[in-house]
């Protein structure tokens, strides 16, 4: 009778199943594709808010870029991003974690694209 016995491993699959080969190259492609804005969260109300204050800060520097809005987790991931909402400007994360205001944006927009 062994108290100490050796343990079975546990393996539990990535990204809750949806790691699959076609969805981490996608993840990567739209990680690497430039010129572009995006927001990664779940669709909350933070996120949303968020991009609302970039739509706004856009506006304000007279920005021709439309913003998506990523929600797939695994798209996320390969961000690196663990904590959202978060803000991608030209394939390289910005800010994440937390709402940004429109002068926050602004500022942020104006270092990385000037």
């Amino acid at each position: 009778m062994s108290l100490f016995g050796k343990k079975k491993e546990e393996t539990t699959p990535c990204c809750e199943g949806n790691c699959d080969a076609e969805s981490m190259a996608k993840a990567e492609h739209a990680k690497t594709e430039g010129a572009s804005v995006k927001i990664l969260g779940s669709g909350c109300a933070k996120c949303n808010q968020l991009e609302a204050a970039t739509k706004e800060a856009l506006k304000l520097l007279g920005m021709d870029t439309t913003i998506d809005h990523v929600t797939d987790f695994s798209q996320i991931a390969a961000y690196g991003v663990m904590t959202t909402p978060a803000l991608v400007v030209d394939g390289k994360v910005v800010s994440y974690g937390k709402v940004l205001r429109t002068e926050e944006v602004v500022k942020i927009l104006q270092k990385v694209r000037s």
